[in-house]
């Protein structure tokens, strides 16, 4: 299984539009990918309202795992996505 531990690059955290955008960019990457804060319970990355629901601060620490065969450059996009706590999704996401 493939894991990127990150901090939340986001002010405001994972609320509204950075959720959004992250939610996104996980559907996207077209592997399952699971998101959890450092000491919580992994939920779907492609979820809006699990996303919304981890409650993640900026700052706080979140794992980003998958077990798919491809996995390490999806997770490398969107660790880089949170820790830079980008305003818009890039288009190599």
């Amino acid at each position: 299984m493939a894991e990127r531990r990150v901090n939340v690059g986001w002010a405001e955290g994972l609320h509204a539009r950075p959720a959004s955008i992250f939610v996104r960019a996980a559907t996207a990457s077209g592997v399952p990918v699971t998101i959890a804060k450092a000491d919580g319970s992994p939920v779907n990355a492609a979820s809006m309202l699990a996303v919304l629901g981890l409650g993640a601060q900026g700052g706080d620490e979140i794992v980003l795992f998958s077990d798919a065969d491809d996995a390490d450059a999806a997770l490398d996009r969107l660790a880089k996505l949170v820790a830079e706590g980008l305003d818009e999704l890039p288009e190599t996401v």
